[in-house]
């Protein structure tokens, strides 16, 4: 365990300790529980859209791990235009993904507002 400057206080996991922990969380069929768990992940995507520079890598799986970050930790609702400016692309191809991630189960569609998040 280590204290920053800040006094955040973080703690260091083997890989074994992160597999199990996620096989746990996933085993809860929660998303957000895993999702929850990778604030520093959520950030990095958030602060870098323009992280693929190697051709072999997937854009439209970097894309979705996009939208899943951006969607609010706290379980609220977001409109999808909302996701679309922030991550500088179409409201179209945001709604496109965005029903994937809900056919998949990981993001919930409010039928009334229509507004997104992640699956509980």
């Amino acid at each position: 365990m280590m204290e920053s400057a800040s006094g955040h206080v973080s703690i260091q996991l083997t890989p074994g300790q992160v597999a199990h922990v996620l096989r746990e969380a996933s085993d809860t069929n929660n998303l957000a529980v895993v999702l929850s768990g990778l604030q520093g992940v959520r950030e990095a995507l958030a602060r870098q859209p323009t992280l693929l520079k190697d051709p072999r890598d997937s854009r439209a799986l970097v894309t979705g791990l996009f939208l899943l970050a951006m969607l609010p930790p706290d379980g609220t609702y977001i409109r999808a235009a909302e996701l679309a400016k922030s991550l500088d692309m179409s409201p179209s191809s945001a709604h496109r993904y965005l029903n994937t991630l809900v056919h998949l189960g990981l993001v919930e569609q409010d039928p009334g507002t229509r507004l997104y998040r992640l699956a509980t």
